[in-house]
């Protein structure tokens, strides 16, 4: 038996979650709808979003499937007007939809096409998403931009160039945002996960989700513990409940303290001990 007091976090609010069909989305979209919000998953995936929210809706049709490339200015327009639509009004955008790209190349090696293709799908389309939730929550003085940015959006040599520079670049359009929106009584803020092993991250590494799990606690400065997608939902939950309403145009960095520290000069002292 679900808790009743879990339904007030989020009681009566629409949510959008791009990219909502699968790993931290999908997590998303499932803790949002037992904390009482109706969402709407918006997703390229169509097999897994319409079996998604036919889980999620039941007879109270609380959760709805959008096609929704987020680089198409009218797909995201179209996932705004749904919510409006369906179920009156936008109170979270929830902008997740997001690529890796090819595997660490090098400066030298690296695609152009890559290197756009990841740019307009991580940073075009969070601009996108939030361009259409302003539309309708700066006339309405209220509402929530979240958008998924990474721990390398804290930290530089560890990823492929195109991916780290879209991650910084996320996290300074919200920055950037959140003085705008801030006016009209709309919260804006990032959260970065360390990595976590969905099945967009095992396809881009090319390992399974156990081998990529041991690799990523290998180099954890937090042991015995390993990042999940529900820990992600988790925080993007908080930062888009009223429990932190004075939070805004923060980037809240889930990683276990990985950006905290640089691991090379201790290494350098231990191989030569």
């Amino acid at each position: 038996m679900i808790d009743c007091c879990l339904f007030v976090r989020l009681e009566s609010k629409v949510a959008i979650i791009t990219g909502g069909a699968s790993g931290i989305g999908e997590s998303t979209a499932r803790l949002f709808v037992r904390n009482g919000a109706k969402v709407v998953v918006a997703d390229i995936q169509d097999a897994l979003g319409l079996a998604l929210c036919e889980q999620l809706g039941g007879p109270e049709g609380v959760a709805t499937y959008v096609h929704c490339d987020v680089t198409q200015d009218a797909d995201v327009r179209n996932a705004v007007d749904e919510a409006v639509n369906r179920y009156g009004g936008l109170d979270i955008m929830f902008c997740n939809a997001g690529v890796w790209g090819n595997k660490f190349p090098s400066l030298m090696d690296s695609d152009d096409g890559n290197f756009r293709r990841v740019m307009e799908v991580n940073v075009f389309g969070a601009y996108l998403g939030a361009k259409h939730a302003a539309r309708v929550m700066v006339p309405a003085g209220r509402g929530c931009i979240l958008f998924t940015a990474s721990v390398f959006s804290a930290t530089a040599g560890s990823l492929s160039h195109p991916y780290l520079s879209s991650k910084h670049a996320v996290v300074g359009l919200a920055k950037n945002l959140s003085v705008e929106l801030g006016q009209h009584g709309i919260r804006v803020n990032c959260v970065s996960p360390y990595i976590v092993a969905t099945p967009l991250s095992t396809r881009a590494a090319g390992k399974g989700k156990e081998e990529l799990e041991e690799l990523a606690s290998s180099a954890a400065t937090l042991k015995g513990v390993v990042l999940e997608a529900q820990d992600v939902a988790e925080a993007a939950l908080y930062l888009v409940s009223d429990e932190s309403k004075y939070v805004h145009g923060v980037n809240l960095v889930v990683d276990g303290g990985f950006s905290v520290t640089n691991p090379t000069f201790a290494g350098v002292l231990r191989s030569r001990a």
